[in-house]
């Protein structure tokens, strides 16, 4: 997906100006008149270069903490509730955040509600703390008058997002953790342990086993070309940010991710989850469908999954069923599908879609729970070829001097 920068006018003719993420210039437009604002001009953002898309650090961008988001919308949601105007909540929600991003994007939301315009509107301008998701539930309870209840919806979406990003850091914490004890361990023997040996077994000048010339091998060009490898672990980062960067390396990549071993299976479960819960969401909300799926592919946190939920959008427009159009992606297993026939027949495509939703988060709780007993073999299972490998490097040629001298 691009980054197309555009600029509007809304039903009060107020200038609107921001960036949007989207497959293509018609999408752009197709979510700005969705969303009542005419379109003036949109332009496509040219790519950054290497260095500005790898290694340079731009600090006006705010990223919010997802905690201090879910704080926000929490707020919003009880101070709404009570009664309270939004422009004394967002005063009171300012002073009283401890996070100094979000009270400076809150601050310049009062400031544009000052000016006139709506609340979805002033948080268009800030894509780097609101998403799309947000912004367009936001602009539906606006319409509808149900704000309050519109902010409750975010709180319980973000919450379950908070929880599935907590799930996994903390289930890679011990298979990230051994693989770095294997790798210091590994640059430990080949600077310090292998060359001693190296030394012992050249005094002898006896031919080596093959096992210890790798290893030898493997020790001196790790001595002798460190450089070589710093810069390496330096470059490599930079450059797959730039791969990742271009749309057609993270369309590729995000592919590639659903399909690895064991966490593969997690990812997909989570990405199907997070479309059924934006696109139950949407539909409670009363979101057009060309809208709505155009949020869908942004909630979804996948180009490989948004770009297929696109294809959906455009036969959607076209007139097929979402069933039909569902179908054709090839992307939903079966009980996705079946649930989407059976909503779209009955009306209650959202309730089953909210099922479906909270079906996904329990088999990704469960798969979570026990990510580090299905890793934890090919962990052993490394860290012993790792010990046979030093083992037969180190001591059989020991062995066989040893055998050599008692034969004398």
């Amino acid at each position: 997906m691009s980054i197309f920068k555009y600029e509007g006018r809304d039903q009060q003719g107020e200038l609107v100006t921001g960036q949007l993420e989207a497959q293509s210039e018609d999408a752009v437009v197709a979510h700005l008149t969705g969303t009542n604002i005419i379109p003036i001009n949109i332009s496509l953002q040219p790519d950054k270069s290497l260095l500005d898309s790898a290694i340079r650090f731009d600090f006006s961008k705010r990223n919010i903490p997802l905690v201090d988001l879910i704080f926000f919308s929490r707020q919003m949601y009880t101070l709404m509730r009570a009664g309270v105007p939004i422009l004394e909540s967002l005063q009171g929600l300012r002073d009283s955040t401890p996070c100094e991003q979000l009270a400076e994007v809150i601050g310049e939301l009062r400031d544009g509600l000052d000016s006139g315009e709506e609340l979805s509107a002033a948080m268009r301008h800030h894509p780097e703390a609101f998403s799309n998701l947000y912004v367009s539930i936001v602009e539906i309870g606006e319409t509808s008058g149900t704000l309050p209840e519109s902010f409750l919806k975010l709180v319980n979406y973000l919450e379950l997002e908070r929880e599935t990003r907590e799930r996994v850091k903390s289930a890679m914490r011990y298979p990230i953790i051994v693989l770095i004890a294997i790798a210091s361990a590994v640059l430990i023997i080949n600077l310090f342990v292998i060359p001693a040996f190296a030394n012992v077994f050249n005094k002898f000048g006896a031919d080596l086993p093959l096992p210890t010339q790798i290893l030898v091998a493997t020790s001196n060009f790790t001595v002798n070309y460190w450089y070589l490898i710093v810069a390496l672990i330096i470059a490599l980062p930079i450059a797959i940010r730039f791969y990742l960067s271009k749309e057609e390396g993270r369309l590729k990549w995000d592919r590639i991710k659903l399909k690895l071993p064991v966490i593969g299976s997690i990812l997909y479960r989570a990405t199907m989850g997070r479309f059924s819960l934006a696109m139950a969401i949407c539909v409670k909300s009363g979101v057009p469908w060309g809208q709505a799926m155009l949020v869908v592919s942004n909630a979804v946190d996948n180009a490989y999954v948004s770009y297929h939920v696109l294809k959906m959008r455009g036969d959607i427009e076209r007139g097929t069923t979402i069933t039909q159009a569902a179908t054709a992606s090839n992307l939903f297993p079966s009980i996705v599908l079946q649930m989407i026939r059976v909503g779209e027949q009955t009306g209650s495509l959202d309730d089953l879609l909210s099922e479906v939703a909270e079906y996904y988060e329990r088999e990704v709780e469960y798969q979570l729970k026990n990510l580090s007993a299905s890793i934890e073999p090919v962990l052993l299972v490394c860290v012993g070829i790792l010990v046979l490998i030093l083992a037969l490097g180190v001591f059989l040629p020991m062995w066989n001097m040893g055998g050599a001298a008692m034969g004398r």
